[in-house]
């Protein structure tokens, strides 16, 4: 018996390992000393202090993350290239919130057999995130695991560095009562809450306003690194939440020290229709008669509106449409959804920071 017979297919790695390295060379910069294959990445700390230039007290930030169960909703509609660029945005939006700029990222493939291609569709989307955020693809690993992951099962994780001023690092500890929270638009579920999103819509291949709600769903997460660092530099942010699992009532209260809440103005962002579509398949669960399409979307729309306890539910769970909140200067509030339109990225002022106990309330 040899390693092939055991289910690894060495030269598919190497198949793989080919396909990675021109994908990572299209985000390197001067600071990457190797290229895919060796042992390690390696990124040269002069080019990081250059990177820290004008820094008084460089600190670098890390996050790592994954793309979870979202990874079933591609395997079955066989698209494979987006999810990457969620793997990158989960890391990326949550060093963000402290000021950091991403230097590199590390990503992590693990399946049961290895198809080069597919997996070099999902570091192409790796790679895109990469570019998108001024990071670097610095390396990774692949690993081949037959009998622990199924057939045509992939699993995506990595982690991102980045680099902000000890002096600029945001903390929310200038957050204070009467401060403004904007909320920057989601592209959709992104990566979160989608163990239930499977269960409620179970049909993948069901229309969703002319496309396939499966296809829908896999909208990647919105990248918010270069919208966000395009405001730091022009005013004050006070605090800032990436809107991941947990949704508002986990993620907005992470932005603050005790003693201050978020209140949330009801309706001041139209929730997207796809979240209308989950409410539904939550109340109904997949029941005969269940409504389809457009009447599901209508219905589940009627229910966010009506049904407290899932209200509740929902935005305990997913983004609704919000995908990153920054708390600042009531004053700066227009000045700041004016610089965020200016990049492409729809916002809102959703409510204010008052005294409380660290808790979301809506009004």
């Amino acid at each position: 018996m040899d390693y092939r017979e055991a289910g690894v297919n060495i030269e598919e790695g190497y198949r793989a390992v080919g396909k990675y390295r021109k994908l990572a060379e299209a985000t390197a910069n001067a600071a990457v000393l190797n290229g895919i294959g060796g042992f390690g990445g390696m990124f040269s700390l002069k080019e990081c202090i250059n990177a820290g230039k004008g820094m008084d007290d460089p600190v670098l930030v890390s996050g790592a993350d994954g793309v979870g169960t979202k990874l079933d909703v591609a395997f079955k509609m066989k698209k494979y290239d987006t999810v990457g660029i969620d793997c990158v945005a989960m890391c990326v939006n949550d060093i963000v919130c402290h000021g950091a700029k991403p230097l590199f990222f590390l990503d992590y493939l693990a399946c049961g057999k290895l198809d080069a291609d597919v997996a070099a569709e999902l570091v192409q989307g790796v790679a895109a995130g990469c570019r998108e955020t001024g990071g670097v693809l610095l390396g990774g690993e692949t690993a081949e695991m037959p009998g622990f992951y199924g057939r045509g099962v992939y699993d995506i994780a990595g982690f991102s560095v980045g680099i902000v001023d000890r002096k600029n690092i945001i903390d929310g500890r200038g957050i204070g009562e009467g401060d403004a929270l904007i909320g920057m638009a989601s592209s959709g579920a992104h990566s979160n809450g989608f163990s239930l999103i499977r269960k409620a819509l179970p049909d993948l291949d069901e229309d969703f306003g002319g496309v396939k709600i499966g296809h829908a769903l896999l909208e990647p997460t919105r990248l918010y690194v270069k919208p966000v660092l395009y405001v730091l530099e022009r005013l004050e942010i006070r605090g800032m939440a990436h809107i991941t699992g947990g949704g508002f009532y986990e993620n907005i209260p992470r932005m603050f020290n005790a003693g201050y809440d978020a209140v949330i103005e009801d309706g001041s962002w139209t929730i997207p229709a796809i979240f209308s579509r989950i409410a539904y398949g939550i109340a109904r669960g997949n029941t005969a008669g269940s409504l389809k399409g457009g009447a599901a979307e209508a219905a589940g729309k009627e229910i966010l509106n009506t049904n407290k306890e899932i209200r509740t539910l929902m935005f305990n769970t997913f983004n609704m449409g919000i995908g990153f909140v920054l708390a600042v200067k009531r004053g700066d509030a227009a000045r700041a959804r004016d610089l965020l339109e200016e990049k492409g990225v729809p916002a809102w002022e959703i409510g204010r920071v008052e005294k409380g106990s660290r808790g979301v309330r809506f009004v």
